[in-house]
């Protein structure tokens, strides 16, 4: 079962209207569910913990149908608004030459570009920041959640959509463990003309990989910091894949400069000098030149420890919770967001039958958790041939396409 989806516009739409819907999280797939669940009749607010927008978090997207699908119609903006294209795929050598190039039509964004978009279509006034879950209860009828302000909110129908350290997985899933990858993903973007001309013409209209020994970078250009589209303003946006150990390297790989250990990420601006300057020093060895440039040139990149997180269920009462904080899945497939938005319109889909909650999230539930197994039995395969016994090859339909689409 892949991640394509197409909603059945014939259904007739059953209106929720009087009930109340909370949806924790307010990123890409929290904002994506809240707007359709208002579709419903639902009145609908967002609760998000970090106190101020989160504009400019994230990198690089590409765009698959059903992240794009919002934006066909019920959006007040268009992908083509928000988004590169390329009409290649291209691989590297270590000269920079290209060893394989084929036709292929993508589309790419920056989470800030979307982000804003979806926020732009909700009601900010239903759209609360600096608010931390911390526990709820229910019973038949409704779902009360506790904030660490001290707010109590009740609803008829809870979505957790709170990303990949989701507190409601937490709550849900006390015990549950994340399955380390025994490799990071460096990220950053650069403005293309920050780099050499050759490089940037090498680049452009292009989803480029460079591979090396156990390990591989993919790159290709996304809106600028506050979405340009004009050549040059644009952003070159890259992911570096390095093996590090698990245990005391992998700790302090990712001790920030506070010295706190991050299990998830070390922004922008927080990771260790000396690692960073490891880091450009090992680009041209590892790297076609053209990666290795922008990789150089990137002024503060920042790491993400690259994990998958399976859950054995994604209802519970009236409680429902998707995307990242369902399933965390390693980025090769470019699914992070698509599965979100394909876990909110389906759950759309479902609410649409009935005007029973609780029965509507027990119909919606089996098919998400068969997608997401899937989807991380997947990425965790493309990951070992690429990281572990580097048996992909240019060209290799593996490397290009995960469940969803290319490596990203």
């Amino acid at each position: 079962m892949g991640l394509s989806h197409h909603v059945r516009e014939d259904w007739p739409v059953i209106q929720h209207t009087g009930s109340r819907a909370i949806v924790v999280g307010g990123s890409i797939g929290g904002l994506t569910t809240a707007l359709l669940l208002r579709r419903h009749g639902f009145s609908v607010d967002v609760f998000e913990r970090n106190p101020e927008q989160l504009d400019n978090r994230g990198g690089g997207i590409v765009l698959q149908p059903i992240t794009m699908k919002w934006f066909d119609g019920h959006s007040a903006r268009r992908i083509d608004e928000l988004s590169t294209s390329s009409h290649h795929l291209r691989y590297l050598g270590p000269g920079n030459e290209i060893v394989h190039e084929s036709p292929a039509e993508w589309r790419y964004t920056s989470w800030g570009s979307v982000y804003r978009a979806l926020l732009g279509d909700f009601d900010r006034d239903r759209y609360h920041l600096g608010e931390c879950f911390c526990g709820f209860s229910q019973d038949a009828d409704k779902v009360e959640l506790q904030f660490v302000s001290g707010r109590r909110e009740m609803a008829d129908l809870v979505v957790f959509a709170d990303g990949i350290s989701s507190a409601g997985r937490r709550r849900l899933f006390p015990d549950l463990e994340r399955e380390y990858s025994g490799y990071v993903g460096w990220r950053g973007t650069v403005r293309e003309d920050q780099v050499s001309p050759e490089t940037h013409a090498l680049l452009d209209d292009a989803l480029n990989y460079s591979i090396g020994d156990r390990t591989h970078v993919v790159l290709y250009t996304i809106p600028g910091m506050d979405g340009e589209l004009e050549p040059g303003r644009r952003l070159l946006n890259y992911v570096w894949y390095r093996n590090v150990e698990a245990g005391a390297p992998l700790q302090e790989l990712t001790t920030d400069m506070r010295g706190f250990e991050c299990p998830v990420s070390v922004p922008a601006g927080q990771v260790q000098p000396r690692v960073i300057e490891e880091l450009k020093a090992s680009a041209p060895a590892e790297l076609a030149p053209a990666a290795a440039e922008v990789m150089t040139q990137t002024e503060n990149p920042y790491v993400q420890v690259v994990f998958d997180t399976r859950i054995p269920g994604m209802v519970d009462g009236r409680v429902a919770i998707l995307g990242d904080a369902a399933f965390a899945a390693r980025p090769h497939a470019a699914a992070g967001t698509a599965k979100a938005a394909h876990d909110a319109w389906t759950l759309h889909d479902h609410l649409a039958e009935t005007t029973d909650i609780t029965e509507a999230l027990k119909r919606w539930e089996p098919g998400q958790l068969e997608v997401g197994n899937q989807l991380i039995d997947r990425v965790s395969a493309m990951g070992r041939r690429s990281q572990q016994t580097n048996t992909w090859t240019t060209g290799d339909p593996d490397l290009q396409f995960g469940l969803l689409g290319p490596g990203a």
